[in-house]
């Protein structure tokens, strides 16, 4: 079987590139065919990897504006030719289940989303466009790329999705089934450490991006006047870092030896945020550390009330202090939140992959 990855971009390093690592674990001679590939913003592993990017990777400052040529990327990620492979297993947040197959190369693809910008984000990214002429004509665009979006929903033979809550947007948008495989977590490296004890400071890590509204976190911490520390990088940094007080410490991107022995000693993990699936709350769960999350979207998937953590609702400043006030260590046994953590272990999610797409070469899918 000859086998061919595609992904969005492989210019940063998150959870749909952890997706991808696993995913190569399995097929480690298979190429990778991408939009754009920055090998500076990647572990030094992916320099093993074979990586062919599009024409894209050409454009001026596309490595520091790359979300702004956003208009060119369905026909970039067209110009792959896939001919030659028996199976494409495509993982996509945006534009690489877009890619063109032939009827006789089988194409899988692992979405972690729908395009969030075009479908969930859109009232609220052409409310926040202040200027008029800019808001009419990015209505417009968007409507093209949602058509775009809309078709490229139906090129898979297969569709797979990380959590209930996308396989719900993805029947929304594309009227597609899908099949829901939880993405790995490192188990074997996020593991409890019993001889360190758990300190005062609670803890936030992720990117700084709008939609995961780490603000209700920080004003929430600003009021109660508790310890957060808050680790990651993003576009939402300075206005944070504004806003908060002498309590809330901002540590910026670390390594993930340093994320570990922070996961151990935190009180709690807060995650304030609407996510796809989370990977963050697993790991946290995996180092033995409760969470106190908001109640939607794949916590309510990853986290047990009451056993690995706490929800808050609705997605307010006054919900989560009420929820942090609440909440006592003490109640919370680690050896559960590790268990729990197991069932979204790196193993059976590469287990669950190769059985799928195996299954769907032999034709009993």
């Amino acid at each position: 079987m000859k086998l061919a990855i595609v992904h969005d971009y492989l210019n940063q390093y998150g959870e749909a590139e952890r997706v991808l690592e696993a995913v190569h674990e399995i097929w480690p001679d298979a190429p990778i065919y991408t939009l754009l590939h920055n090998p500076k913003n990647l572990p030094g592993k992916f320099k093993e990897f074979s990586i062919t990017p599009t024409f894209a990777q050409r454009l001026p400052f596309v490595n520091t504006q790359y979300e702004k040529y956003f208009l060119v990327y369905p026909t970039a990620i067209e110009q792959f030719n896939f001919e030659s492979y028996d199976v494409v297993l495509s993982i996509s947040s945006a534009w690489a289940k877009g890619v063109i197959t032939t009827p006789d190369t089988i194409h899988i693809s692992y979405i972690l989303d729908p395009m969030r910008f075009a479908w969930q984000e859109y009232h609220e990214r052409i409310e926040r466009t202040k200027r008029t002429p800019l808001r009419v004509a990015m209505s417009f665009i968007m409507n093209y790329i949602r058509l775009w979006d809309t078709i490229a929903g139906q090129r898979p033979d297969s569709i797979i999705t990380l959590s209930e809550t996308v396989k719900r947007r993805i029947l929304k948008y594309y009227r597609r089934e899908s099949t829901v495989i939880y993405p790995p977590c490192d188990t074997d490296f996020f593991t409890p450490n019993p001889n360190l004890k758990v300190q005062d400071f609670f803890l936030m890590v992720g990117r700084f991006k709008a939609y995961k509204h780490f603000e209700i976190a920080v004003e929430a911490f600003n009021e109660i006047d508790l310890p957060l520390l808050i680790i990651g990088e993003g576009e939402m940094r300075a206005k944070l870092e504004k806003i908060a007080r002498t309590n809330i410490q901002f540590l910026g991107k670390i390594s993930d030896e340093q994320l570990l022995s922070y996961y151990r000693r935190a009180q709690a993990l807060i995650f304030p945020t609407l996510e796809d699936f989370g990977i963050v709350p697993v790991e946290a769960q995996a180092c033995g550390t409760p969470v106190i999350a908001f109640k939607g979207g794949g916590a309510i998937e990853t986290v047990i009330e009451n056993k690995t953590g706490k929800f808050f609702f609705p997605q307010t400043k006054a919900a989560l202090i009420d929820t942090v006030k609440k909440f006592d260590r003490s109640k919370f046994n680690p050896a559960v939140s590790r268990k729990n953590s197991l069932e979204f272990s790196k193993q059976i999610f590469k287990k669950k992959i190769l059985d799928f797409v195996e299954r769907k070469c032999a034709g009993q899918l």
